[in-house]
């Protein structure tokens, strides 16, 4: 009885601490933390800090000077990254996503664009 008394008196200053409604982490952070490092492996190596594609790797074979370049994933729907990443790739790794991690993915990209286009960071 005196236990539950003490919890009674004490939860009301603990409220102010604990709030059901709000996550750990944003839909933007959870989106970043998987683009950053989805497996151990980060999606900026290949894609880029916002999915603009980048230079992977340059060698010299007999045609001259090749590249191998992430592309640009920016524009691509939700659909289209679900379908990407469920797929096989030669070069690109898989990554076993769930759809709601791909979607936190395609919505972390889209917001860092439109971020990056309005000046915010």
């Amino acid at each position: 009885m005196k236990r539950l008394i003490f919890l009674l008196i004490l939860s009301p200053f603990a409220s102010p601490f604990v709030n059901a409604d709000e996550d750990f982490i944003s839909h933007y952070e959870y989106g970043q933390m998987l683009y950053s490092y989805p497996r151990g492996v980060s999606c900026t190596e290949c894609h880029g800090e916002t999915g603009e594609g980048k230079v992977i790797a340059e060698f010299r074979d007999i045609h001259g000077k090749e590249q191998i370049t992430g592309p640009d994933i920016r524009n691509k729907t939700l659909d289209e990254m679900i379908q990407a990443l469920n797929g096989y790739h030669d070069i690109m790794p898989r990554y076993y996503l769930t759809d709601e991690e791909i979607k936190a993915i395609h919505d972390f990209l889209k917001e860092k664009t439109k971020r990056r286009n309005s000046g915010r960071k």
